[in-house]
């Protein structure tokens, strides 16, 4: 078997919920909790850290892991989904899980796949659990797939747990609203365990409040931790990466008190090289320059606002926008939130999930959102840029898949 049959193998037998939506989810812990007692529990070998949240959650989990290289640990990072590489989610001081050890895992185990039938993420998390181990990780950084309760990454018993925000995402698996979505999210907060919260909402944060206690867990509010704190530089642009920065200086603030050896200049070093350190992309990265061309994975209302309000900051003369989106979210918060001064190039990822470009480009018109549909994303892209003057700006998002396909 080589790499391309292992990962075809994967995608067949356990379909990836990031493609197929809601029919390749699977509530409930009893596969994770099989496989990870096939596997031996490979997760007590070395600590961990568990960060949830509907945006920055990513960034956040890649700054940690960022620091910690910096302050001389082996770590790993797990995180979802993929851009381009499937062994983009799953690292070992930054580099990719190699592709033979992919193919082993997937030829030693098929068995026990076709047997439980996991879901995609289920075996994924197991194979990442299993490599950290097998790396002799000193600390692994594991982020939330979707919610946390039941969210297949928390069977670990982490040294600390994040919480960054709360917005509407996923409501048709978390909850139709903020209080749902908080409640699943705070299934993460473990007994006499640290929790870190990024932002203080009046929806979600007595929520969290409620189950830190129930747990006699510590909990800290980021925002109001750090008032009036400088941030170190950081390589991450965006002006929503503040927040982030906020969390994770409180979240290594509560390593230090743990025993982690964390320096102050490791903290700057980790926030300067955080992209060369982990592989982080996607995160307002500029693609090109006259015309400017930025692209972002911002893809629920919460993100959408945020690059909203970055891109009214920019400089130019006409704003391109090409968007795409999935099929199965309510779109209607996400199109009211963008400018109606852009011209639109209206497209679909190459995925079963994505939302067809017509019908995205119809229900965009009624916002007052105008443009042109394409059939792909490089062509949407193509046209903007044939459009485009040097001073103009391009901005490329709506989707991870959208943003996939042009980075």
């Amino acid at each position: 078997m080589i790499y391309s049959e292992a990962i075809d193998y994967l995608y067949r037998q356990a379909p990836m919920f990031q493609q197929h939506g809601a029919k390749a989810y699977k509530s409930g812990l009893e596969n994770t909790v099989a496989l990870d007692a096939v596997f031996n529990h490979p997760h007590r070998a070395y600590k961990t850290i568990h960060v949830a949240g509907t945006n920055g959650k990513g960034s956040t989990s890649h700054l940690l892991a960022s620091v910690l290289q910096c302050a001389g640990y082996k770590v790993g990072l797990y995180t979802s989904p993929h851009l381009r590489d499937f062994r983009e989610r799953i690292r070992v001081d930054g580099t990719m899980i190699s592709e033979q050890a992919v193919v082993d895992f997937v030829e030693a185990h098929q068995a026990l796949v076709e047997e439980l039938q996991p879901s995609f993420f289920e075996i994924t998390t197991a194979l990442a659990f299993r490599y950290f181990a097998q790396q002799q990780v000193d600390v692994a950084v594991i982020e939330v797939g979707l919610g946390g309760r039941l969210d297949c990454t928390n069977i670990i018993a982490p040294e600390l747990a994040i919480i960054t925000n709360i917005s509407l995402d996923h409501t048709n698996l978390l909850g139709d609203t903020l209080e749902k979505i908080a409640a699943e999210k705070a299934g993460i907060i473990k007994p006499h365990t640290p929790v870190v919260i990024g932002e203080t909402q009046p929806e979600s944060a007595p929520v969290f409040r409620n189950v830190a206690r129930e747990q006699n867990a510590p909990i800290f509010f980021a925002d109001t931790q750090l008032v009036g704190k400088t941030l170190p530089t950081c390589a991450l642009k965006g002006i929503y990466q503040a927040k982030n920065c906020r969390t994770v200086l409180v979240a290594l603030a509560q390593l230090q008190q743990k025993g982690f050896h964390i320096t102050d200049a490791a903290i700057e070093q980790g926030f300067l090289e955080v992209v060369e350190r982990t592989g982080l992309q996607g995160r307002w990265q500029v693609l090109g320059n006259k015309p400017t061309i930025v692209c972002d994975t911002g893809h629920n209302e919460g993100g959408i606002r945020l690059v909203v309000e970055q891109l009214a900051q920019q400089s130019f003369e006409r704003l391109h926008i090409v968007f795409g989106m999935v099929s199965d979210k309510k779109i209607d918060h996400v199109l009211a939130l963008l400018p109606k001064n852009a011209v639109y190039y209206f497209t679909k990822a190459h995925i079963p999930r994505a939302l067809d470009e017509k019908i995205l480009q119809a229900q965009a018109a009624t916002f007052g959102l105008v443009g042109t549909s394409y059939a792909s994303v490089n062509e949407a892209l193509e046209a903007a840029k044939n459009n485009a003057s040097e001073r103009d700006f391009i901005f490329v998002g709506g989707s991870n898949f959208v943003v996939a396909e042009i980075i």
